[in-house]
Parts: structure tokens; C-alpha cells; sequence
């Protein structure tokens, strides 16, 4: 005899009690690592830009952490990807010195000037804090995986203050043209609670505004083709130049340690070429202009070369702040060529060109409405997906998979 509907419902109890608890320690210990990661930054960007001279130390800081990478922690190197690839294959627990080596290693980074972001940072903490809760529970490999989906969800939610984008993030990152359904309520609690603790901790996370969001018109909607066009174009040259420069890099320096300092000498060399330091360290002053007023329309490709140059060496960061720089101002110098404002294009372009790098269209577009208000989701929804269908199947993260190519493709042609 079949067992009434009420007694289904009620084995979703013990279901959401059980991710409840794991969650919450999950949030606790993300949301409280990307507290401090933020508080961290924030001294290290502002001591840099008191002292200038710091940056003549970025090749020796670059070469430290190198040697420290290559002599204690060869099995983190991979951040990111190691994480997806666990998701994907689960194999070996994240050993935990990923989290205080990326932490340190981040902080170092921005404080001689080297030009990454914090997301990547958050998010490798938040996995490998998580997993760690797999060597005191002796999680089975499902729930292992959604215990690493929920720490990537926390860390992205607590790092940018954005709970529903960190969230989807945790889901939609691993396959292109799949989620799993499964790790919903794991993630979404893991992400608002992480953001929750950030903010008990003090954190006050930068704040954009969009001062113009005008009525939706025929030639709006064209508009923001156009730019998402754009912003997929650019999310596309970023993830594969950086991915190319990092192969090359290791082709040609087989010393690791000698890769950042090499790279340092560059960063250097170029920002005084430049006579500029506009484009290292998080680059928020200028992501900040981008939304109040017109900005220089190479800015772009300034903040490209030196991320690309950052990563591609072996700095340890993320991408994503980098990114939101790169659209925030790309979108900054279309706006007179689409005749739109510039502060709507620059909020649009700083979560477009991300959602085309790192193939998470959905993610963005809530972002972006967390960030600016509901008002600009529509214009936030096509630039995000045009930006997606035309950045390709590249990729800032390389172990993200591709299940079911985009638009009108064959998985051949994805090959």
C-alpha cells in the first residue's frame, strides 16, 4: 500500500536538519575567513598606496611565495581547478594549508602591487575549510561534493556581499549546460548565512550605484546586444590569453619561483613606463570613477595587460575583481558610441564581461540586481547572455566542463 504524501514531506525533515547543521559551520568558517581576507586587503591596498616604493618588492615578494608554493604546497597550486576537479572526481580531502597559503599569498599580491582580485581567494578558502569537515565526518563522495559546492557558494556570497549570486555561482560554475538540482537549499543556505557572518565581523562591502536606469526602448534593448557582444569578446580574449601566457611561462621558466619574479620585473618596468599605477592592486578607486564619470577608454586594456600578466606569472589571486574592472570601464567607454549612460553601461560591463570569462550567465544577472536594484535586470539579463554565448566555450577556470554547447552548436564543434 502506497504511503500517504504526508509521509514523504516528512523525510525532507531530517534532509534539511542534517545540510542545516553542515551548512551553517560552513558559513561560519567561510564567512569569517573572507571577513578577515577583506580586512586584510583593505590594509595592504592602502599601505601600497602610501608607499609607493613597495613595488620595487614584487619580484622578490612574487619569487617567496613561489618557493613557498613549490616547497609546501605543490597539491594547492591548482586553487580553483583543484576544487572543481574534486567536484567532478573526488578523490583526495583539500589539504587545508590551501586556505592560510591562498590567504597570505592573495594579501602579498596587493600589497606590492600585483594586479588580481579576492574571489578566487574566498572561494579556494571556503572549499578547503568545508572539506575539512569531510575528515571529522567522513562524508560519503555526494555529499563531499555538495559540501565543496556549498563552501564556493559561501565564500563567493561572504567575499562581494551578494548571497543569491554566491549561491547560483556554487551551481552553475562546474558544467556548462547543467546544474544539480540536489545542491540547491546546500548552497543558497551556505551563501546567506557566510554573508550573515562577513557582516557581523565589521565587513562594509564597496558600494556601486547606477544613477541613471532609463525606460526600456527598442534601441536600448539593440544597445545592450551590442555591448554584450563586446563584453563576450573581451571575456574570451582574458581567459584564453591568460591561460596561454601561464602555459607559456612554464615553458620557458622551469623554476616556478622565478616565474612571479620575472613577472614582477614586468609590472614594474610597465608602470612606470606608464607613469601610472592605475592599473595594479583590486583597482576599486577606479571601478568606483567608472560608475560617476568618464573614464579613459583604454583603461580596459590597461587593467587586461597587467591581470593577465599578474596570473599568467603565477601571482595568487582571483579574477574576478580584475574583471569587474575591465567591464565596468570597457562599458564606461562604449556608452557614448550606444548613446546610453555611461554609469548603466558600466554596471551592466562589470558583470557581463565576468559572466562571459567564467561562463556563469545567471549567476551575473542576479549579481547585478543585488548590486544595482531589480531595475536593471532586464539590461543586465541580455548583456549577460549575449556575453556568454559570445565568449565561446573559453573559460578563466580550465576544469570547468562543457556538457551541452551554447546557441546553435554541436558538441563537436565545442571539441
Amino acid at each position: 500500500m502506497p504511503k500517504p504524501p504526508f509521509f514523504e514531506q516528512m523525510k525532507l525533515i531530517p534532509y534539511l536538519g542534517k545540510w542545516l547543521v553542515i551548512t551553517t559551520a560552513i558559513a561560519i568558517l567561510s564567512g569569517t575567513a573572507s571577513a578577515f581576507l577583506l580586512i586584510a586587503l583593505e590594509w595592504a591596498s592602502d599601505t601600497r598606496t602610501a608607499n609607493h616604493w613597495l613595488i620595487f618588492l614584487l619580484p622578490v615578494a612574487g619569487f617567496a611565495v613561489g618557493w613557498i608554493y613549490l616547497r609546501f604546497g605543490e597539491h594547492v597550486e591548482r586553487g580553483n581547478n583543484l576544487l572543481i576537479d574534486e567536484i567532478h572526481d573526488p578523490k583526495k580531502i583539500i589539504p587545508f594549508r590551501m586556505a592560510p597559503f591562498v590567504f597570505f599569498g592573495n594579501i602579498i599580491s596587493i600589497l606590492f602591487g600585483a594586479s588580481v582580485g579576492r574571489e578566487g581567494t574566498a572561494v579556494q578558502m571556503g572549499g578547503a575549510l568545508a572539506d575539512q569537515l569531510t575528515h571529522l565526518f567522513q562524508f560519503n563522495s555526494e555529499d563531499r561534493k555538495i559540501i565543496l559546492m556549498a563552501g564556493i557558494s559561501a565564500g563567493f556570497a561572504s567575499v562581494f556581499g551578494t548571497p543569491l549570486a554566491g549561491a547560483i555561482f556554487g551551481l552553475e560554475v562546474l558544467i556548462v549546460g547543467s546544474m544539480r538540482y540536489d545542491a540547491i537549499f546546500p548552497c543558497m543556505t551556505a551563501a546567506i548565512i557566510a554573508d550573515q557572518i562577513s557582516l557581523l565581523w565589521g565587513v562594509h562591502h564597496t558600494q556601486y550605484s547606477i544613477q541613471v536606469i532609463p525606460a526600456i526602448t527598442s534601441w536600448g534593448l539593440f544597445a545592450m546586444v551590442i555591448a554584450g557582444v563586446a563584453f563576450g569578446l573581451t571575456g574570451k580574449a582574458f581567459a584564453e590569453t591568460t591561460h596561454h601566457l601561464t602555459a607559456y611561462f612554464k615553458k620557458i621558466v622551469a623554476y616556478a619561483p622565478l616565474r612571479p619574479f620575472i613577472g614582477g620585473i614586468a609590472i614594474i618596468a610597465a608602470t612606470y613606463l606608464m607613469g601610472s599605477d592605475r592599473y595594479i592592486g583590486l583597482g576599486i578607486p577606479t571601478i568606483y570613477e567608472a560608475f560617476n564619470q568618464p573614464v579613459a577608454p583604454y583603461d580596459f586594456l590597461g587593467k587586461m595587460i597587467f591581470t593577465i600578466t599578474s596570473l599568467g606569472s603565477g601571482f595568487k589571486g582571483g579574477e574576478v575583481t580584475p574583471l569587474f574592472y575591465i567591464g565596468a570601464t570597457l562599458g564606461n567607454a562604449l556608452a557614448p558610441l550606444l548613446d546610453m549612460p555611461f554609469s548603466l553601461l558600466a554596471g551592466v560591463g562589470f558583470v557581463a564581461v565576468f559572466a562571459g570569462a567564467a561562463n556563469t550567465p545567471l549567476a551575473s544577472m542576479v549579481m547585478a540586481m543585488e548590486l544595482f536594484g531589480g531595475e536593471v535586470g532586464i539590461y543586465a539579463a541580455i548583456t549577460c547572455v549575449v556575453s556568454y554565448l559570445f565568449s565561446g566555450h573559453s573559460s578563466i577556470y580550465s576544469s570547468q566542463k562543457i556538457i551541452q554547447a551554447k546557441s546553435g552548436q554541436t558538441n563537436q564543434d565545442v571539441q
